[in-house]
């Protein structure tokens, strides 16, 4: 009884498991990666850009992504000929090419811009917009399948292009 007690609160309030599904995170993670998601971090500091996150799909809460954290609250992410940037105010804080779509939006309080790794295939916030912070469930945190990629996983942004 005390270990179902344990695991449901470890569960619940702190890791979850999350596999991966389809070809948007990729070369970084593969359809059928299997995750630990940290579910605490986010509770004592916030999002930074690079972070790898699972949060619940804005217009379906029911449905899960992985997507990587581009732009952060306050700051204004442009998608436009083939390459994104975030500005704050008119300085450039990020840039990079290998970016298919548009788009133009001014985050807002606790909202963050979020892209998969494989740009050019990938269902995120130049199709639907930012992601509130409240449909963050956590962040990657290790890799744990397959066994020959056992590991913490990368909060790097890789360059594109």
């Amino acid at each position: 009884m005390i270990s179902l007690v344990t695991v449901f609160i470890i569960r619940t309030f702190v890791a979850q498991p999350f596999l991966v599904s389809g070809a948007s995170m990729e070369p970084n993670f593969q359809d059928g990666n299997y995750l630990i998601i940290d579910e605490v971090t986010y509770r004592f500091r916030e999002p930074e850009r690079g972070e790898v996150v699972v949060f619940r799909y804005p217009k379906d809460p029911s449905t899960y992504f992985i997507k990587r954290i581009i732009g952060l609250p306050g700051e204004r992410a442009v998608v436009d000929n083939g390459a994104v940037k975030i500005y704050k105010g008119s300085k450039i804080l990020f840039e990079e090419g290998g970016t298919s779509g548009s788009a133009d939006v001014t985050l807002g309080a606790n909202q963050y811009f979020v892209l998969g790794d494989n740009r050019y295939n990938s269902f995120d916030s130049r199709s639907w917009g930012a992601v509130s912070k409240k449909y963050l469930v956590g962040i990657a945190r290790v890799r744990v399948f397959p066994i020959t990629e056992l590991g913490i996983v990368n909060h790097e942004i890789l360059k594109n292009g």
